[in-house]
């Protein structure tokens, strides 16, 4: 008896494998492991924007509306839920895109304020963690380079066959990415006046990832 138990075991350990079953949970894994990974580095860079705000307003606190708009945005930041269900459900997922797309405008004006004072600009504490910032965006745009390759793995392996019968039938369905437009945003910086406003044509909330790196 308990060897019919065994083989009858193992059959089903390889019918489930043969039919993708072993490998959906391999993709979905790496897809979990690497949004965790952008959760991590964006949820790094809302912990150092209070510390920036304050040794900018007190160098520049009339610049009332640069300070209120980076405050606000990682407020809505902080008001979305990004659990592990956010990855699975496109609109939310794109909420969630659009506020971090406009907190990284917000961050990136935040940081041009400072070539108009050069107090500011010499104060350590702001170029340490001016420095940190930048190393964050590009941490971030690591790491989502890495989330949207492996949706891009799990999502092929939920639509092949046999793989798309074995998903149908556990429940699992292809994932929510960052959107190639998004991306693009990313690798073209800003076209941002020092007087805190965006140039005309410029958009003022496109994510400004690598504009951080790139001498502010």
């Amino acid at each position: 008896m308990r060897l019919k138990l065994l083989a009858l075991l193992a059959l089903a350990a390889s019918l489930l494998s043969g039919c993708g079953y072993n490998q959906i949970q391999t993709t979905d894994e790496q897809v979990n492991a690497a949004w965790s990974e952008v959760l991590n580095q964006y949820k790094r860079r809302a912990d150092l924007i209070p510390n920036l705000v304050q040794i900018v307003q007190g160098y520049a606190a009339h610049e009332k509306e640069v300070l209120t708009r980076v405050t606000e945005a990682r407020s809505n930041v902080a008001g979305i839920k990004a659990t592990p269900e956010l990855i699975n459900d496109p609109a939310a997922f794109a909420r969630f895109q659009a506020a971090q797309a406009q907190l990284s405008g917000a961050l990136s004006r935040l940081l041009a304020v400072a070539e108009n004072y050069p107090n500011l600009k010499a104060d350590a504490n702001f170029r340490d963690l001016q420095a940190q910032v930048e190393g964050t965006e590009n941490r971030i745009a690591v790491a989502r380079n890495r989330y949207i390759k492996a949706v891009q793995e799990y999502n092929v392996t939920v639509r092949v066959f046999p793989n798309n019968l074995t998903a149908m039938l556990f429940g699992y369905k292809t994932k929510a990415n960052f959107t190639v437009e998004d991306e693009k945003a990313l690798s073209t910086p800003p076209a941002i006046k020092f007087d805190g406003g965006a140039k005309p044509g410029a958009a003022a909330d496109k994510p400004a990832g690598s504009a951080l790196s790139a001498g502010y």
